[in-house]
C-alpha cells in the first residue's frame, strides 16, 4: 500500500499531537511562543508548533481539511514537476506555509510573554487557498450542510479568522489562517502563473442559481 505524502504528514501530525494531549511538558516545549523563541533562539518552534494541536477537535478539523485539499495540491504539483520533484516542492510548500504564516505573529508578540499558539493552521490554510485558486468553483461543504464555491467560502473563512485573531484567547493562531492563505495564493501563482487567468475566467462564469 503506497501512502500519499499528504497521508504521511497527517499521520506524523496526529502522532505528535496525541502524544502532546497528555504531556504538558512536551506541548510547552513545542508550542509557538514568540517571547521564548526570541530570547532562547528556539527557532525550531516555528516548525514543531505546526505538529501539535489543542485537542482532538482542533486536530481533526485541521487534518480533515488538509486531507481534502492537500491531496489535490499534491497531485497538481506532481503533474507539473513530476512525482519526485513535485513531492519535494509539496513538502516545502506545506512547511513554508506553517513557518511564514507565523512570522507576522512573531513580530507582533515577540515581547509578549503571555502569547502562545499551536496547530497546523498556516500550512492548512495555504493548501486550501492554493486549491481555491486552481478550482475556485468547486464546492466546499461545512459538516455536509452548508456547501458553497471555494472562492466564496474561502472569503468568509478569512473574515472569521480575522475577527478570531483579534480575540486571541484560545491558543490557536487565527492570524496564521490569513497569512497562510496569502502564501498559498502567491505560491500557486508563482509556480503556475496561468492559474490567475483561469481563476478569473471561472469566476466570471459563476452563476449562483
Amino acid at each position: 500500500m503506497n501512502l500519499s505524502i499528504t497521508a504521511v504528514l497527517i499521520i506524523i501530525t496526529a502522532i505528535t499531537s496525541i502524544i502532546g494531549f497528555n504531556n504538558p511538558a512536551f506541548i510547552n516545549r513545542w508550542m509557538f511562543v514568540p517571547y521564548i523563541i526570541k530570547r532562547r533562539s528556539q527557532w525550531d518552534r516555528f516548525i514543531t508548533s505546526g505538529l501539535i494541536h489543542k485537542d482532538y477537535m482542533h486536530l481533526l478539523f485541521n487534518m480533515f481539511t488538509f486531507y481534502f485539499f492537500g491531496g489535490f495540491v499534491e497531485q497538481f504539483l506532481g503533474y507539473k514537476f513530476g512525482v519526485l520533484i513535485g513531492g519535494i516542492v509539496y513538502v516545502l510548500f506545506y512547511f513554508l506555509g506553517i513557518v511564514l504564516s507565523d512570522i507576522p505573529t512573531f513580530l507582533k508578540n515577540q515581547d509578549n510573554s503571555h502569547y502562545r499558539a499551536l496547530g497546523a493552521s498556516g500550512g492548512t490554510a495555504a493548501t486550501v487557498f492554493a486549491s481555491i485558486i486552481i478550482m475556485p468553483l468547486s464546492d466546499i461543504c461545512l459538516f455536509g450542510i452548508l456547501c458553497l464555491p471555494g472562492f466564496i467560502l474561502g472569503g468568509l473563512f478569512l473574515i472569521y479568522s480575522y475577527f478570531k485573531g483579534k480575540n486571541g484567547e484560545d491558543a490557536i493562531n487565527h492570524d496564521a489562517h490569513l497569512y497562510g492563505a496569502i502564501f498559498g495564493i502567491v505560491f500557486i501563482l508563482v509556480v503556475s502563473p496561468e492559474s490567475a487567468l483561469q481563476f478569473f475566467e471561472q469566476i466570471k462564469s459563476y452563476r449562483p442559481f
